[in-house]
């Protein structure tokens, strides 16, 4: 029986220091583009792909993000907010949204594989594609992860990590970047202490490094928006293509 991956979590909580003054007064994610805000873009792409729960973390400006957004009602999705204090980093974020991520037996063997994607990127990637990796994810007996992997961007020349035959690799070359879109599974942050602050770099090394990271190339379209610089030619980019 195949895994439909059902749960997907925005990564949202970050200050946005290089899009200030922009985010002095406005949480990165719902800076808008193309009129509307960059989450909405993902939440859209996410229920069209058959999602129906998405959690989003937040920090800074938290509490603009459910009142712009809502319970998700709009959109065919159940919006949950995974509240922080001071921003975890991505790991420490997932760690503390664990109890709206796990649905079954949070101490069984077998964990359970959703979506984590970057509430700052645009891409027209399709989600539902990730189905297919969710049984394999599923059944390792240990927690592993699936990885979309994108061509360098001009800002970013040297790649994050090499792609070979579906499974990354931290020394292979041409190296590509990391796209910030991700299928994890919960077993790999049940450890870590709720409101730790700790980042995922060491959890993808790790994983890389024991051969349980698969990945996949995505040449479509995508945008990591960082300026100010970025997020008005994207704007222009969107209204352009209406």
């Amino acid at each position: 029986m195949t895994t439909s991956v059902k749960k997907a979590m925005i990564f949202a909580a970050g200050r946005g220091e290089r899009m200030r003054p922009l985010t002095d007064t406005c949480p990165k994610p719902l800076l808008e583009v193309g009129g509307k805000p960059l989450i909405v873009w993902q939440i859209e792409r996410l229920a069209l792909a058959g999602f129906r729960t998405i959690v989003i973390n937040h920090a800074w400006l938290g509490e603009q993000f459910e009142t712009v957004l809502g319970n998700g009602s709009r959109w065919q999705v159940e919006l949950d907010y995974s509240a922080e204090h001071e921003a975890l980093e991505t790991a420490g974020a997932i760690a503390q949204a664990l109890p709206l991520l796990e649905d079954g037996d949070k101490d069984g063997d077998r964990g359970e594989v959703f979506v984590g994607v970057a509430g700052d990127v645009y891409a027209d990637f399709d989600y539902a594609a990730l189905n297919a990796h969710a049984d394999r994810l599923s059944a390792l007996p240990e927690p592993g992860m699936h990885l979309v992997m994108v061509p360098n961007p001009v800002f970013h020349p040297d790649g994050d990590f090499g792609l070979i035959d579906g499974v990354v690799s931290l020394d292979a070359q041409p190296r590509l970047t990391f796209g910030s879109i991700g299928l994890y599974d919960t077993r790999m942050f049940r450890a870590l202490p709720r409101g730790t602050r700790r980042a995922l770099t060491p959890y993808y090394r790790e994983t890389i490094s024991r051969g349980l990271a698969s990945g996949e190339l995505y040449e479509g379209v995508w945008e990591n928006v960082g300026t100010a610089a970025q997020l008005g030619a994207l704007d222009l980019r969107l209204k352009s293509a209406r």
